[in-house]
């Protein structure tokens, strides 16, 4: 069984390289593999939470303003007469503070910003990353504009196919599904190899479609699959 572990081991890299070498066998399109530990800190979840404890001080206060009072009765002396508004803003602020700092603190444990953090915000965030990484290490970077990066980002377990502008004139972004399906369902299994090794044998002959090998091709992005 290869190692689902990270960076990957060597066979893991055998396999992707290999598999990207045979894709491109039958295709002049150039495919280029990139796997990540995550794509994002989501430092913004921490914040975000902090700021969410605060509200939720509010709302309670909302729901049941006596508990200020419950909060300062025993430093009141037990006299009847209730804290006055001032005092009582003054200890709003301060559980808000402790609340915020509460949650901040909790969030600062990154496998715990990754769980709390929406499933659509994680997908942008991959998205993002492997479009700057296709735009520095694919787009234009082939004589004929058919450069195809597959990217992979494991804590997220999502992944992204971003193809050059004479592959993406030509395939319709759904035609990228079942390449996509064969690498989740291996990730999911703890076989990231096996599922890029897949999704690239999948890009390869879709490209192969469009793009088939000619035979003055030259090989002009590397083979190898590169771990950030």
């Amino acid at each position: 069984m290869v190692s689902a572990g990270f960076p990957f081991s060597a066979a893991d890299r055998d396999l992707v390289g290999a598999a990207v070498t045979a894709a491109e066998t039958g295709t002049d399109g150039e495919i280029v593999t990139i796997v990540a530990r995550r794509s994002d800190d989501y430092r913004d979840t921490a914040l975000i939470g902090g700021a969410l404890a605060m509200l939720l001080v509010l709302a309670l206060l909302a729901f049941e303003p006596r508990w200020i009072d419950a909060v300062l009765a025993p430093w009141h002396g037990g006299w009847d007469e209730a804290p006055g508004e001032g005092v009582r803003l003054l200890v709003v602020l301060v559980v808000q503070v402790a609340a915020f700092a509460l949650a901040w603190a909790a969030l600062r444990a990154p496998a715990l910003r990754l769980a709390v953090t929406p499933d659509h915000t994680k997908a942008r965030r991959v998205q993002r990353r492997a479009v700057q990484h296709f735009k520095v290490g694919a787009e234009s970077r082939t004589a004929a504009r058919v450069g195809v990066l597959l990217f992979l980002s494991l804590d997220e377990r999502r992944a992204e196919i971003v193809a050059d502008a004479a592959i993406h004139a030509k395939v319709p972004a759904e035609r990228w599904g079942e390449a996509m399906a064969a690498l989740l369902v291996e990730v999911r299994a703890g076989r990231p190899a096996h599922g890029m090794a897949a999704a690239v044998a999948r890009i390869g002959a879709i490209v192969g479609e469009h793009f088939p090998k000619t035979a003055d091709d030259v090989n002009e992005l590397p083979d190898r699959l590169i771990e950030l």
